[in-house]
C-alpha cells in the first residue's frame, strides 16, 4: 500500500508523491522562543518527528527543517521584562527547547534556522513580492496586499468577505485593508532593527517561514506541518506570500498537514482558564516517554485530552512495552537448553502479518493509534510464545528482537538499552547480597534490600530462572 495523507489544502486523502522522486522536502513550524514551549506544542513536535521517521523507513531521503522564531512582539516584551536583550532571551530558550525536545525523544531537524540569522533572505523575499505587485510600502512598513491575491483563503476555506468581518487594524498600522498583513515593520524605539530598502525595521511573523523554507528546501515543497491553530492566519499568509514571491504558478506546498488541538480536561489550553502547562512542567510531573506514548495514542488530526488519568494509562502501556523487551532479554540470557516444540514458521508468519498491518496503518493517513495497537499485538505474541515454550531457540530471539527494534525505530518508546542495562556497583552488590540472603533463608535481610532498591528506582522480580530487575518509570 502506498502512503496516503490527508491534505488540508484539498480536504481529502491523497497518495503521497514527492515533487522530486525519492526525496522529501519537509518544513514544520517551530517555537517562538520567549518561554518554555507549552505541552500542546509538544504534540506536533512529537507527531511530525515520527512522520519523518516513517518517511525515512519508506526509503525517502528526507530534508527536515524546523525554525525558531527569535524576533516578534512576545520576544521583545519578555526581554524588556527580564531586562535582557532579545538575542539573550532567544539563546536561553532555544537551549531549553533542545533539552525538552531531547527528553521527549524528538530528533533534531536537519536545519534549525533562526529568523534573525536570515534577514537578507527575508528582505530578498519581500522585494520579490513587491516587484510582482503583491505588496506595498506605507510609512516604512511593508504590507502584503491581500486583495491582489485571488487565491487568498484557499487553505482555510473561507472567502474574503467572511475573513474581513473578523479582521481589524491594530494601533500604529498603516495598511490599506484590515486583511493586509505586515511583511516588514518600521523601527520603533527600544526594538531590535535591521537596515532595509524601506528603512530600519524588523520582519513580520509570517515572512520568516517563507524565506527560510525557500532557502533550505526550494520555492515549492512537499510537506508543511503544524498545529491546526496555524492554518489561519499564519499558514494562509505564508502560502500567499511564498507563491507571490516565486511567481511560478505552482503551489508553495504540496501537502499541508495539521494536528488537532491538545485539550486539558476537555478544555482548550488557555492562560485565562488557568489550565496552561509548559512541556517542562509536564516532563517534571510525568515520565517524558509516557508523554510521547500519549501523543501517539490518538490519530494526529483528532483532538486529544490531556488528563492525569490518560497519562497514568500511558505510563502503564509504556511499562508493558518495556517489560516485553526486558523479559525477552532476560529469557535469552538465562536459557539453558532448547525446546524443539517451538513452531518457528508459524511464529514468523504471524510476525509478517503484524508487520503488514502496521505498514497499512501508518500508510493510511499516518494512523499512529492503529499502529500502536499493532505494537501491542506484537508484544502479546512475543509474551505468549515465551509463556508457552519457556526455553526458546536463537531463531525466536533474532526474529522477536528484529521486530521490536523496527517498531521502536518508528515510535521511539523502548529507551536506550545501554542506559537501561547499566547498574552501579552498589546496586549490583545489593542484588548479589539479596540473592545470598534468599539462599540462606534470611528473608528479613532480603526484604530490606528489596525495599532499599525500590527507593533507588530499581524493581526486582524473582523468577525460576533467577532475579530480574528493571528501572521504575
Amino acid at each position: 500500500m502506498s502512503l496516503y495523507l490527508y491534505n488540508d489544502l484539498t480536504r481529502k486523502k491523497e497518495e503521497f508523491k514527492p515533487i522530486k522522486p525519492g526525496e522529501v522536502s519537509f518544513y514544520s513550524c517551530g517555537p517562538t522562543v520567549y518561554d518554555y514551549f507549552h505541552v500542546g506544542n509538544a504534540r506536533p513536535f512529537i507527531v511530525f518527528d515520527v512522520l519523518r521517521r516513517w518517511l525515512k523507513h519508506l526509503g525517502y531521503k528526507v530534508t527536515f527543517v524546523q525554525n525558531f522564531t527569535d524576533i516578534d512582539d512576545k520576544m521583545i516584551h519578555r526581554a524588556h521584562q527580564e531586562n535582557i536583550t532579545v538575542a539573550e532571551l532567544a539563546e536561553k530558550f532555544i537551549t531549553e527547547y533542545n533539552k525538552d525536545a531531547k527528553a521527549l525523544g524528538i530528533n533534531p531537524p536537519d536545519f534549525a534556522p533562526r529568523a534573525t540569522e536570515h534577514i537578507n533572505e527575508i528582505i530578498n523575499t519581500i522585494e520579490k513580492i513587491i516587484k510582482n505587485g503583491h505588496a506595498y510600502i506605507s510609512n516604512g512598513d511593508v504590507y502584503f496586499d491581500v486583495k491582489s491575491w485571488p487565491k487568498y483563503g484557499s487553505l482555510c476555506k473561507q472567502n474574503l468577505e467572511d475573513l474581513e468581518a473578523g479582521a481589524r487594524v491594530e494601533p500604529g498600522e498603516n495598511k490599506k485593508d484590515p486583511l493586509d498583513f505586515a511583511l516588514w515593520k518600521n523601527e520603533k524605539p527600544g526594538e531590535p532593527s535591521w537596515q532595509s530598502p524601506w528603512g530600519k525595521g524588523r520582519p513580520g511573523w509570517h515572512i520568516e517561514c517563507s524565506a527560510m523554507s525557500s532557502k533550505y528546501l526550494g520555492e515549492n515543497i512537499d510537506i508543511h506541518s503544524g498545529g491546526v491553530d496555524l492554518i489561519f492566519p499564519h499558514h494562509e499568509n505564508e502560502a500567499a506570500q511564498s507563491e507571490a514571491a516565486s511567481g511560478n504558478n505552482l503551489p508553495f506546498v504540496r501537502f499541508w498537514l495539521h494536528n488537532g488541538f491538545l485539550l486539558i480536561d476537555n478544555e482548550k489550553m488557555s492562560k485565562s482558564l488557568g489550565n496552561f502547562m509548559t512541556a517542562r512542567a509536564a516532563i517534571e510531573k510525568y515520565n517524558p516517554t509516557a508523554i510521547r506514548f500519549f501523543m501517539l495514542s490518538a490519530h494526529y488530526r483528532s483532538p486529544l485530552n490531556f488528563t492525569p488519568e490518560a497519562l497514568e494509562q500511558a505510563e502503564a502501556g509504556l511499562t508493558r512495552l518495556r517489560n516485553c523487551k526486558s523479559n525477552l532479554d532476560f529469557a535469552k540470557n538465562t536459557r539453558k537448553g532448547n525446546n524443539n516444540e517451538f513452531k518457528s514458521e508459524k511464529f514468523n508468519e504471524e510476525l509478517k502479518e503484524l508487520n503488514k498491518k502496521f505498514h497499512d496503518a501508518l500508510n493510511d493517513d499516518f494512523n499512529t493509534a492503529a499502529g500502536m495497537g499493532i505494537f501491542f499485538d506484537l508484544v502479546h505474541l512475543i509474551n505468549s510464545e515465551m509463556n508457552n515454550y519457556g526455553i526458546l531457540p536463537d531463531e525466536f530471539f533474532t526474529s522477536a528482537e528484529r521486530e521490536l527494534k523496527f517498531y521502536d525505530e518508528i515510535f521511539g518508546l523502548l529507551g536506550d538499552d545501554e542506559n537501561n542495562n547499566d547498574l552501579s556497583s552498589e546496586v549490583e552488590n545489593l542484588i548479589s547480597e539479596r540473592s545470598t540472603a534468599r539462599k540462606n533463608k534470611d528473608f528479613k535481610r532480603s526484604d530490606e534490600i528489596r525495599d532499599k532498591l525500590k527507593s533507588m528506582g530499581i524493581i526486582l522480580e524473582d523468577t525460576p530462572q533467577g532475579t530480574k530487575w528493571k528501572r521504575e518509570l
